[in-house]
C-alpha cells in the first residue's frame, strides 16, 4: 500500500552556487544510462555477433570506445565535477570563484567535449591508438573547459572562510592536476594539414606504448580513484552522521598514493619490448600500493564505528559502504595482477575485463549512485527520497548485476588463459583460437544479462530521482512498520 505526498513548491535561497551542481546531477544520470545502455549493447554484440547488423556505425569496434569514454568521461566526469563543485563550496564555507558564469562554461563546455567525442568514436574519427582518443580539436577544447575547472576550485580554496583544507579536497585537487598534465603529455599531436582532422602522435613504438599506459595507468589512479576518494571522504562520514574515523591516516592515505600510483603503469607492458628494469618498477610500485589502497578502504569502513546498524535502514549508505568494500577487493587484485608470474595468465583475457567492472561498476558506480542519493533531496529541497523501498530495488539489482558480470569475467578469463597456455604431448597448442572464444559463449551471456540487471537499476534510480525532484514522497508500508511522510514545511 502507497500514497504521495506533494511537498509545496518553493527553493530557499542558498548563500551556494548550486544550479551548476544541479546540472551535473542531472547529466551523470543521464549520461550514466547511455553508457550503461551501449555497454549492454556491445556485451550481446560480442555473445551474439549478428548483432552488429553489418553497419560500420554499429560495429563492436566503433561502440566499444564509445561505451568506456561515456562511462568514465560522461558519467564519472559529471559525478566529479558535480560533487567537487558542491564539497568545495561547503567544506570552505565559500560560493565558486568566478561565479556562475565561469561554473556553466565549463559545464557545457564539458558537455560538449562529450558530445564531439561521441560522435567521432561512432565516424572513426580517432587517433588509433590503445584507447581511441578523440582528435586533436577534441583534446584542445578539454584543455581550454579543464583550465577553467582548475581555476574555479584553486580560486575557491584561496578565498575560502575556513583556515583549514578539508582531506576530500586535496584529493579532488590531486585529480585535476594530474589529468591535465596526463591529457597534454599522451596527446602531444601534430595535424596532418592545418584545417584537417587527422594527426600523428610525436611518440612511437615503445616509448608511444609506455606514454599510453603512464597515460591509461593513472587515468584509473587519479580520475578513478583519487577523484572518487575525494567523494568517499565527504559522503560517507555526511550520509553516517559520524566524523572520519582517522585524518592522520588519510593524509598518509593522501600523500602514499599520490607518490606511488604515477609509477605503477609500466606493470600493462610485461613480456614486450619495454626493457625489464621498467617492467620491475612499475610490479614494484604496484605491489607497494596495497598499502595506501587499503589504508584508505580501512579508514572509509571504520567511520561507520558505532554506526554500524544504520546499514539496515538505510539503503543510500548502504551503497556508499559497499562502494569501499569494492574499492578494497579491486586494490588487491590489481596489485596481484601486476606480478609478472600472474600477469602471464591474466593479460589479454577477460579476466582483466572483470578486474576493470569490479572497480567501474562496485566502485565508481556504487559512490556515485550514494553521492546522487545524497545530493538530489537537498539540491531540490525535497523532504527526502521519493522512496527508499526504491533505491533497495536499486541496491539489490545491480549487486546480482555485478556479482554476475564479474564472476562470469573471471571463470571466462582464466579458462581463456589457460586453454591459451595448453600443449599436447608433442608441444603443439592443444587448442585453436576459435575453440577458446567458443568456451567463452556461455559467459559472454551471462555477462550480458548481468549488465540488463545494472541497467535496470539505473533506470530506477532515474525515476526515484525525478519523483524525488518533483518533491513527492511515498509513504511506504512495510511488515510491522509504517513509514510514514513527514508533514511538508512551508515553501521559504
Amino acid at each position: 500500500m502507497a500514497a504521495v505526498m506533494t511537498a509545496p513548491v518553493g527553493r530557499a535561497q542558498s548563500a551556494y552556487d548550486e544550479d551548476v551542481v544541479r546540472l551535473f546531477t542531472l547529466a551523470t544520470v543521464f549520461w550514466g544510462i547511455v553508457g550503461f545502455l551501449v555497454g549492454v549493447v556491445i556485451a550481446f554484440q560480442l555473445a551474439y555477433p549478428v548483432l552488429n547488423l553489418d553497419l560500420e556505425w554499429t560495429s563492436f569496434g566503433r561502440l566499444r570506445p564509445l561505451h568506456t569514454s561515456a562511462v568514465i568521461f560522461a558519467f564519472g566526469g559529471n559525478a566529479l565535477l558535480g560533487t567537487s563543485l558542491y564539497v568545495v563550496q561547503r567544506t570552505c564555507r565559500t560560493s565558486l570563484f568566478g561565479g556562475p558564469l565561469l561554473a556553466n562554461f565549463v559545464f557545457w563546455g564539458y558537455q560538449l567535449f562529450i558530445v564531439l567525442a561521441a560522435t567521432g568514436y561512432v565516424m572513426g574519427v580517432t587517433q588509433s591508438r590503445e584507447y581511441a582518443e578523440p582528435e586533436w580539436y577534441v583534446d584542445l577544447w578539454l584543455t581550454v573547459v579543464w583550465v577553467a575547472y582548475l581555476v574555479i576550485f584553486m580560486g575557491t580554496l584561496l578565498k575560502r572562510k575556513e583556515p583549514h583544507i578539508y582531506v576530500a579536497n586535496w584529493f579532488y585537487l590531486a585529480f585535476i592536476i594530474t589529468i591535465a598534465m596526463l591529457h597534454i603529455v599522451n596527446n602531444l599531436a601534430v595535424p596532418v594539414t592545418f584545417f584537417g582532422i587527422k594527426s600523428y602522435s610525436l611518440f612511437a613504438g615503445v616509448q608511444d606504448a609506455l606514454t599510453q599506459w603512464w597515460y591509461g595507468h593513472n587515468a584509473v589512479g587519479f580520475f578513478l580513484t583519487a577523484g572518487f576518494l575525494g567523494m568517499m571522504y565527504y559522503f560517507v562520514p555526511k550520509q553516517a552522521n559520524r566524523p572520519v574515523y582517522s585524518y592522520r591516516l588519510s593524509i598518509i592515505h593522501f600523500w602514499a598514493l599520490i607518490f606511488l600510483y604515477i609509477w605503477a603503469g609500466p606493470h600493462h607492458l610485461h613480456y614486450t619490448a619495454l626493457p625489464d628494469w621498467a617492467q620491475v618498477l612499475g610490479m614494484t610500485f604496484s605491489i607497494m600500493l596495497w598499502m595506501p589502497s587499503w589504508g584508505g578502504m580501512i579508514n572509509g569502513l571504520m567511520t561507520l564505528s558505532g554506526a554500524w546498524d544504520k546499514l539496515r535502514t538505510d539503503p543510500v549508505l548502504r551503497f556508499l559502504v559497499v562502494s569501499v568494500a569494492f574499492y578494497g577487493m579491486s586494490t588487491f587484485e590489481g596489485p596481484l595482477m601486476s606480478i609478472r608470474q600472474v600477469n602471464a595468465l591474466s593479460h589479454y583475457t577477460d579476466w582483466t575485463i572483470g578486474h576493470v567492472h569490479s572497480g567501474a561498476l562496485g566502485w565508481v558506480a556504487f559512490i556515485s549512485f550514494g553521492a546522487v542519493y545524497y545530493l538530489v533531496p537537498r539540491l531540490w529541497q525535497a523532504q527526502r527520497l521519493y522512496s527508499l523501498r526504491l533505491v533497495e530495488w536499486h541496491f539489490w539489482i545491480a549487486t546480482l548485476g555485478i556479482v554476475l558480470y564479474i564472476t562470469a569475467m573471471w571463470v571466462s578469463g582464466i579458462m581463456q588463459g589457460l586453454m591459451w597456455r595448453s600443449y599436447d604431448s608433442l608441444g603443439f597448442l592443444q587448442y585453436s583460437f576459435v575453440e577458446t572464444v567458443a568456451a567463452m559463449h556461455p559467459y559472454y551471456v551471462i555477462r550480458a544479462f548481468g549488465g540488463v540487471l545494472f541497467l535496470s537499476g539505473a533506470l530506477i534510480m532515474a525515476y526515484n530521482l525525478i519523483r524525488t525532484m518533483r518533491r513527492e514522497i511515498r509513504v511506504e508500508e512495510e511488515p510491522g512498520r509504517i513509514v510514514a511522510a513527514p508533514v511538508p514545511a512551508p515553501a521559504e
